[in-house]
């Protein structure tokens, strides 16, 4: 495979491109769009609400509890007889408690449960809920600066996609230009037959490359279209000419990854981890709780109703629970200590993808010097080249090599200022910062 078809293949991959009357698009539009309609953001936002409903669940343990029964019953049962007599206020010594008859009965009943005290496993468990709300909420901010990373890389390819295809389609002008100045020195018996065929062979190639560019953005334009979280359509996309965002782009001054939302947010959840802790701990505790009940029962059989309130506080301690609450405190230990090792890996981790994206930066600076050198380099040579072959004191192949490299090194700047931008978002993601300002 030759150089130039190399280097064009190697940019078709991350490129979209697209030129209709559609909307414009910035870096703040197509993040602000992203944001909104990704099914990822969207996703994230519904744990956030799930988390925010744990919380609710949670607080529950410090309002009363209130509720409400009743039923309707009919029995000839002695016992059942008894109680709904004393219910009702209708005990009498003349009834016959062994044989009461058919006796119905109209129960109402309104209870108020209050905790008193729940060995701190409510306070416990309230903790973790709202860890979890802020763990959720890292987790958003994570997905948003993902998403925003990689709509900006996207859409920064997209860009070099263009300038890719107008510089193949400079090229083929320029080719077509040179095949019909060949013809006429062929002609005119001024070159030969087979240096005229390669000019066409060389023509051809680098019509059928640029095809190839045509098609592959084509489906990079679709590509940018899913990461915005918008239906496949057939209209194109059409980008600023000049984008401040891109340009405001900045090499960051900071080495510090500990403000990264996803070590916040494993931070959160060793929170949560040593709330459940204490929580399970607590079951170990008594459970002390204050209530008052009214009661109303009426009968028809008896002809008659009474009410009646009844109050008082409930103590309740498991003397013995068959290890129920030592494999709960056992298992919430060992779940912290599995968040503590995820926060250290994570922190170690962020730390080499800083490096990485460092160098692999400075790597990309390089080459962009480097190739811009050779740009300037290439376009004087291939002038002088063009000058000389019309004059025929140069070959066509030799003509055909000069424009080859040409074309080459005008792909290769392309591909390393894409590489250049695209290498400095993924260092400011490493560093947990957002190409632009997140909402």
């Amino acid at each position: 495979m030759s150089p130039l078809r190399l280097s064009l293949l190697l940019l078709l991959p991350s490129v979209s491109v697209s030129v209709s009357g559609g909307p414009v698009w910035t870096v703040e539009t197509a993040v602000a769009t992203a944001l909104r309609q990704n099914p990822d953001a969207t996703l994230a936002r519904e744990r956030i609400a799930a988390a925010e409903a744990m919380v609710q669940q949670a607080d529950a343990a410090w309002l009363p509890q209130v509720t409400l029964s009743g039923g309707y019953t009919r029995t000839n049962s002695a016992l059942g007889g008894l109680m709904n007599s004393l219910n009702q206020r209708a005990f009498s010594f003349d009834q016959n408690f062994n044989r009461p008859g058919a006796v119905d009965n109209l129960n109402l009943t309104g209870t108020v449960a209050y905790s008193l005290y729940s060995g701190g496993q409510a306070t416990a468990r309230r903790e973790a809920a709202r860890a979890g709300i802020r763990a959720s909420e890292m987790d958003l901010r994570t997905v948003q600066l993902q998403l925003s990373a990689e709509v900006v890389k996207t859409l920064l390819q997209l860009r070099k996609a263009r300038e890719s295809a107008a510089a193949l389609e400079v090229s083929v002008k320029t080719h077509e230009a040179l095949l019909t100045n060949a013809r006429l020195r062929f002609e005119a018996g001024q070159l030969l037959k087979s240096d005229l065929l390669s000019l066409e062979v060389q023509t051809a190639q680098v019509r059928a490359l640029l095809s190839s560019a045509r098609r592959g953005a084509a489906l990079a334009a679709q590509a940018f279209v899913f990461i915005l979280g918008s239906d496949p359509s057939s209209d194109g996309i059409e980008l600023a000419e000049h984008d401040p965002a891109l340009a405001a782009l900045a090499n960051p001054e900071t080495s510090d990854v500990t403000q990264r939302p996803e070590l916040l947010g494993l931070r959160e959840r060793l929170r949560a981890a040593e709330a459940m802790v204490a929580a399970a701990r607590g079951g170990g505790r008594p459970n002390v709780n204050a209530f008052v009940s009214a009661q109303y029962d009426q009968g028809w059989v008896s002809d008659r109703h009474a009410n009646s309130v009844q109050g008082g506080v409930i103590v309740d301690f498991k003397v013995f629970d068959g290890g129920q609450v030592s494999g709960r405190i056992r298992q919430a230990a060992a779940e912290l200590e599995q968040v503590k090792g995820q926060l250290r890996k994570a922190t170690l981790q962020a730390g080499l993808e800083v490096e990485q994206a460092r160098l692999a930066h400075a790597d990309a600076r390089e080459r962009l010097a480097v190739t811009s050198a050779a740009v300037a380099q290439a376009e004087e040579s291939a002038t002088l080249s063009r000058l000389r072959f019309e004059k025929g004191s140069l070959l066509a192949s030799e003509l055909i090599g000069s424009e080859g490299r040409l074309v080459e090194v005008r792909l290769s700047r392309t591909l390393a200022e894409a590489d250049e931008r695209s290498s400095l978002i993924d260092l400011r993601r490493a560093l947990g910062l957002s190409p632009i300002a997140l909402p």
